[in-house]
């Protein structure tokens, strides 16, 4: 006999598998609810989890919802299964991201491919070498990026010295506003307190200050590093050419947000797979003012989502997840 749906215990992994999926400071904006019956996996928004000084509209939000959406999509086709997606089900609800049903056999067999790289990504904010990415490993990125139906473009000089300014002013505009840092700061975890909290962004992950170079890196530290004590990290010369992705999307509503962070998480789980260490950089995209800039130019136009880095860089750890039976509910 065929089993027309999964048991808890496997949906339950693949819940596991999700929530390894990058957020805005980590602070893992998911619930997920499983009903055994109907077969279905609800992905819900959790608003005590949202920025509203960073990140008003919630677009990060969805963007780390639509990440964890796609880690649960490779996961079933790991397997065997298929998940069929609907977004935004319920428009009454808008807390209501997404609906998944599961189905066999699995039509799209390449994300079965990307499941190792699940576990192996990380937010590497360490100096990346000045070895170049590949062009082929670029039209990869690129391929991933567009199969979600996104568009990830790499700037060219001119234009990357743009995005680099407007990420420099975006650091400045944030320096000045207290409640931005104040947000921040609550999702910024001191030392010593790492173990204690399954959220956030640790101490040992901020990397060491940028002494000299140009990659986009965000300073988690602030001027007087954790708290008000001193930034005692080393300091340490980045890339003056850094390689960087601006991934876009063709329309700016909460639909295209998800769709935005299925894509920007099959780019970083490809990249993963490429041997690449990845930055992700929202800093402009946090300031209207700045956001519309970062645009590609020449070949597409169209609303940028996220400012991706890419390169060479050594191993990092892991950052702290909440438990599963923390954010999902069966019924």
């Amino acid at each position: 006999m065929t089993t027309r749906t999964p048991d808890t215990a496997t949906v339950t992994s693949w819940v596991g598998d999700a929530v390894l999926a990058p957020s805005m400071h980590n602070a893992q904006p998911w619930r997920f609810r499983w009903t055994p019956d109907t077969g279905r996996l609800l992905l819900r928004r959790d608003p005590a989890r949202s920025m509203p000084h960073s990140d008003p509209a919630g677009r990060g939000l969805h963007l780390g919802c639509g990440a964890a959406l796609f880690n649960a999509r490779v996961a079933a086709a790991h397997a065997g299964w298929e998940a069929r997606v609907r977004l935004l089900p319920d428009r009454s609800d808008a807390r209501m991201l997404a609906e998944l049903t599961f189905v066999r056999p699995v039509e799209e067999e390449a994300l079965d491919l990307l499941y190792p790289a699940i576990s192996r990504r990380r937010t590497n904010r360490e100096p990346f070498t000045d070895e170049p990415v590949a062009p082929e490993l670029r039209d990869g990125l690129s391929g991933a990026a567009r199969a979600e139906g996104a568009h990830l473009s790499f700037p060219g000089a001119w234009h990357l010295d743009t995005v680099l300014d407007l990420i420099g002013s975006a650091e400045a505009a944030e320096a000045l506003a207290p409640a931005v840092r104040e947000e921040i700061a609550r999702w910024t975890v001191g030392r010593g307190a790492e173990e204690s909290r399954p959220d956030g962004v640790p101490a040992y992950a901020f990397g060491p200050r940028r002494y000299d170079g140009r990659a986009p890196v965000r300073d988690f530290a602030g001027p007087l590093g954790s708290g008000s004590r001193p930034d005692a990290r080393a300091s340490a010369v980045f890339e003056r050419s850094p390689c960087l992705a601006v991934l876009e999307t063709h329309d700016d509503g909460p639909a295209d947000w998800l769709i935005a962070g299925q894509a920007m998480e099959r780019v970083l789980l490809q990249a993963t797979l490429d041997g690449l260490a990845t930055t992700l950089s929202s800093q402009a995209l946090e300031w209207p003012e700045l956001r519309w800039a970062l645009r590609d130019p020449v070949s597409y136009g169209g609303h940028p989502q996220m400012v991706i880095r890419l390169g060479y860089g050594p191993e990092v750890p892991t950052t702290p997840r909440r438990p599963v039976g923390d954010v999902l509910e069966v019924e």
